[in-house]
């Protein structure tokens, strides 16, 4: 099995028991496969609920709940299923980022449970059309149970790769993701794939982990696990080079927290030109 492959299902296997351990009630302190630093974007090492010790380590929530379901407040979890918010393992509110219009087609790479998916299409609206994209099938299978307990009707959830999207040339409007760029082992294929499907005018609005400049791979790694979101992080000129490389235009990366000493929670923006 080659590095790429075993970096793969272990990425897999991880996100595979997020999604039985929230289908089966078990809290998000106890979803991770291996224990990842409490820096890590999808860490869960605070396992003590209100510990704002813990809280304040964790990159994906600078707030009383440890990541993920923490970047969503109150007034944007309303209405969904506790499952969509408890599966998610992100690292900020794409769907906020993105700003997204009523009539627009969206697609979220690395859906998981469906959170920023379900959140799209309602502010999409009626209109509008939401895709989720996740190669996990328990993943899959908890986004078609919130689907359904939602009572969304302007979703399809996708079984496939970010690195390979079974959607067409220019099929939607935005592309979204949160906190899973960071985990494919050939981010040039995400980025061009993002790219691909975006219709002309297009963009993206991505929430990830990515380093400052100063931190090589390996320095990187030393910082936490590649399935804890960070030893796979592109530095920022990474990221802004890979997205010039692939088409788009205007990107900009900006930090919004630290995960780790050099690696931030960021926002990616960028835009696929129109000719």
């Amino acid at each position: 099995m080659s590095e790429n492959t075993e970096l793969r299902e272990q990425v897999r296997a991880r996100y595979a028991q997020a999604a039985t351990a929230v289908s089966t009630g078990t809290r998000n302190a106890d979803l991770l496969v291996e224990e990842t630093p409490a820096s890590s974007c999808c860490s869960s090492t605070p396992a003590t609920e209100g510990s704002n010790e813990a809280a304040d380590e964790s990159c994906c929530a600078p707030t009383e709940r440890s990541f993920g379901a923490g970047l969503y407040d109150d007034a944007t979890a309303a209405g969904l299923p506790l499952d969509a918010v408890e599966a998610s393992l992100g690292c900020g509110n794409p769907t906020a980022v993105a700003e997204l219009h009523e009539g627009e087609r969206v697609l979220d790479l690395g859906s998981g449970g469906g959170i920023d998916v379900l959140l799209s299409a309602r502010r999409v609206g009626p209109t509008g059309f939401a895709y989720g994209v996740d190669m996990t099938d328990e993943m899959l299978a908890l986004a078609e149970k919130n689907k359904a307990e939602a009572g969304a009707e302007n979703v399809e959830f996708l079984k496939g790769t970010i690195e390979d999207v079974p959607l067409p040339d220019g099929a939607v409007d935005v592309v979204i993701s949160n906190c899973v760029i960071n985990l494919s082992t050939h981010k040039p294929a995400v980025l061009a794939e993002m790219f691909r499907v975006l219709t002309p005018g297009g963009r993206i609005g991505v929430s990830d982990v990515v380093a400052e400049d100063r931190l090589t791979p390996e320095e990187r790694a030393e910082r936490g696990s590649y399935v804890g979101c960070i030893a796979g992080a592109l530095s920022k000129t990474e990221y802004l080079d890979g997205l010039a490389k692939a088409g788009f235009t205007g990107a900009s990366v900006e930090f919004t927290h630290e995960a780790a000493d050099g690696m931030h929670a960021a926002i990616i923006r960028a835009t696929k030109p129109t000719n």
